[in-house]
C-alpha cells in the first residue's frame, strides 16, 4: 500500500506526482514499476484533491458592509 500522502504538505505531493508523471510518461519502465507508479499517483492526486476541498472551506471572502471589511465564508455557485 502506498505511504499515506494526506500527511505531506500540499506542495510536496505536487511535486511527488509531477515526477511520478515525467517517469510515466519517459515509458522506459518495466509493467509492475509503470503500475506501482501509477497507484502512488494515485493516491497522492486523492490526496491532493482533498487537501484543496479542505481549503476551499476555509477560503473567506471579504464583502463590504456599512464601509467595513468582514469576513463571510465562500459560497461557490453550485454546478447545475
Amino acid at each position: 500500500m502506498p505511504d499515506a500522502p494526506a500527511a505531506v504538505p500540499f506542495e510536496a505531493s505536487l511535486d511527488e506526482l509531477e515526477k511520478i508523471v515525467k517517469e510515466l510518461e519517459g515509458g522506459d519502465l518495466p509493467l509492475e514499476k509503470s503500475l506501482e507508479l501509477f497507484e502512488k499517483g494515485m493516491s497522492l492526486s486523492d490526496a491532493c484533491r482533498k487537501q484543496l476541498e479542505q481549503a476551499e472551506t476555509r477560503v473567506e471572502m471579504l464583502i463590504r458592509k456599512d464601509g467595513k471589511w468582514q469576513p463571510q465564508p465562500l459560497q461557490p455557485e453550485k454546478a447545475q
